[in-house]
């Protein structure tokens, strides 16, 4: 029978991030069920105001009893909120271009201000202003513009009312940090950060020192890995079946 592996994209994407990486695993193994979170796609009319213990409930009701779990960035953000509450439900997780929160407390504040003042911006400008505004950002840089293309493309699947509202309750300064927690996963980990995503490789290697059961795996690409490079990410949840520790 196919392993259930749910998928969660990243903040302004929606369940669509995930056709690249659906098309890359092999049907006979695997039964893919990519969500679109609270406040994205067809979910932007969520309950108000969108919090993580929300979209924990959120992904619990919508998937198996049990299942692999594999998110991007904010995904990747929920899918440990996940994880923890309700570990017996969780079989492996993949974590893509991800971290456990912001650990000091003044930077979290000031992200949380910086956040805020985004999700006021994204109610006020022209939405076609914002997208530009957020794929030009550093963490973008270099990749290739057919990847730019697609990410911008999905973005538009998305209200920008809806996506404050996920701001003001799942911007990294709102996330009270997981770091101290890592350590009560026993599940199968693989971290997978891009080669170009230095940040993201570093705090990688950070949840990699604090999980039981983990590996760190950088591939070709930076930081969008579910578009510029599916077929690595379907090979992260594709062979974490066979993880070791150590």
């Amino acid at each position: 029978m196919p392993d259930n592996v749910v998928l969660l994209h990243g903040f302004g994407n929606t369940h669509r991030a995930w056709d690249g990486v659906i098309a890359a695993l092999e049907p006979e193994r695997y039964r893919p069920l990519a969500l679109d979170l609270p406040g994205h796609g067809e979910a932007a009319d969520a309950e108000r105001p969108i919090t993580f213990a929300g979209c924990v409930e959120y992904v619990l009701a919508r998937s198996s009893e049990r299942f692999a779990l594999c998110g991007y960035s904010l995904g990747g953000r929920v899918a440990l909120h996940v994880a923890l509450a309700a570990p017996e439900r969780v079989s492996r997780l993949v974590l893509v271009s991800t971290s456990a929160g912001i650990s000091d407390e003044a930077e979290r504040a000031q992200r949380r201000e910086s956040d805020r003042a985004l999700a006021d911006e994204l109610e006020q400008i022209p939405y076609e202003q914002f997208i530009e505004r957020w794929r030009t950002q550093p963490l973008f840089a270099g990749e290739p513009a057919e990847v730019g293309a697609r990410a911008r493309e999905d973005q538009r699947r998305n209200r920008p009312d809806a996506l404050a509202a996920v701001l003001r309750g799942l911007g990294s300064g709102e996330m009270q940090p997981l770091w101290p927690r890592l350590g009560e996963l026993v599940m199968p980990v693989t971290v997978l950060a891009g080669e170009r995503d230095a940040k993201y490789r570093a705090l990688g290697q950070r949840m990699l020192e604090l999980l039981s059961d983990a590996r760190l795996v950088v591939v070709a690409g930076g930081h969008g890995l579910p578009l510029e490079n599916p077929a690595a990410v379907a090979g992260a949840i594709d062979s974490d079946i066979h993880l070791k520790t150590g």
